[in-house]
């Protein structure tokens, strides 16, 4: 090689993954996608466990003991529950930067998933302070509502951003008809009510999060189970329109995300009436909160599909 022939120096670290990192949503968007959407509404659950198992105070915070980030041998299987929930969070949180730093290559052309994507993260961070607060607030009811609504935001936001990675970026039309997409936009309010209704509930009923906390939101409990029911059944019945409507304009993906929540709202109206009637059951509560949030990923994505993108030429 002559002494003037100009050498190339090979990429560094960063520049090589920086190449490495996707310039389109490919598979390991998606996956890391689903995955975060997963464990949004997994979280939910375990997040659920604590509360219903009366595992609540099980650790301190921020560390589990003042000695220990982990639950010691001295402690009973309540930390064991309540560390575990804090663990999740941890791979939730994970799971989001992921996310970000999947699509951090194509901020500029898919805004609204870089836009999501942080809205996701900043609401691990909000939920992590939110649940070190509940314990030094011993559980206060009102904040417990508030983590539980705050998650399933997340789960909304995360269904969204599912549904939108695999659409092109540009001009959207309706893929629906107007009065179809109404329905659609009126049904998604009653899913909130119904969930706020439930969350209000919740917050008045046995389940408290640990045997001492006996604080509760001063609501009649037995009476918000009836009001409870109301905004539910009135949403199975729109969604049933939205089914029958689907199908008579011919909108098949509509339609099958309609058909998705449609069986997601029957088995949660029948998981309802068994814990009404029978003394609301800690495993059938749990159930009944992840279904929650099942149903409000499921009406994220009747939304997402009520617009397409514009068809265009090749």
């Amino acid at each position: 090689m002559s002494a003037d022939q100009p050498t190339t120096a090979a990429p560094g670290l960063w520049q090589r993954f920086r190449q490495w990192l996707p310039d389109r949503v490919d598979a390991r968007v998606r996956v890391a996608a689903w995955i975060s959407l997963v464990l949004e509404i997994a979280i939910v659950g375990t997040g659920g466990a604590v509360r219903l198992t009366d595992s609540g105070l099980g650790c301190e915070w921020p560390l589990c003991t003042p000695d220990s980030l982990f639950p010691t041998a001295e402690q009973s299987y309540h930390s064991l529950i309540e560390f575990g929930n804090r663990g999740l969070s941890f791979f939730v949180g994970l799971a989001a930067v992921a996310v970000i730093v999947f699509v951090s290559q194509i901020r500029r052309q898919r805004r609204d998933l870089w836009t999501m994507a942080w809205i996701i993260f900043g609401g691990v961070l909000l939920q992590a302070a939110v649940g070190g607060i509940l314990v030094i607030f011993d559980l206060h009811p009102n904040l417990v509502s508030f983590h539980y609504i705050v998650s399933l935001v997340l789960v909304g936001v995360s269904a969204a951003f599912v549904a939108r990675m695999g659409q092109p970026v540009g001009p959207r039309e309706r893929a629906v008809p107007r009065w179809l997409a109404i329905v659609t936009h009126i049904t998604s309010f009653v899913l909130a009510v119904t969930v706020l209704i439930g969350v209000l509930t919740t917050g008045a009923g046995p389940h408290s999060g640990d045997p001492e906390v006996t604080l509760r939101n001063g609501f009649d409990a037995t009476l918000l189970e009836h009001i409870h029911s109301w905004p539910a059944y009135a949403m199975f019945a729109l969604t049933l329109v939205l089914v029958i409507g689907a199908s008579v304009v011919g909108s098949t993906r509509f339609r099958s995300w309609a058909i998705a929540l449609l069986a997601v709202e029957l088995v949660q109206i029948g998981v309802g009436l068994y814990q009404a009637r029978n003394d609301l059951p800690p495993l059938a509560v749990g159930v009944h909160m992840v279904l929650a949030a099942i149903a409000v990923a499921v009406m994220t994505a009747v939304v997402m599909h009520v617009k397409r993108p514009v068809a265009t030429d090749a």
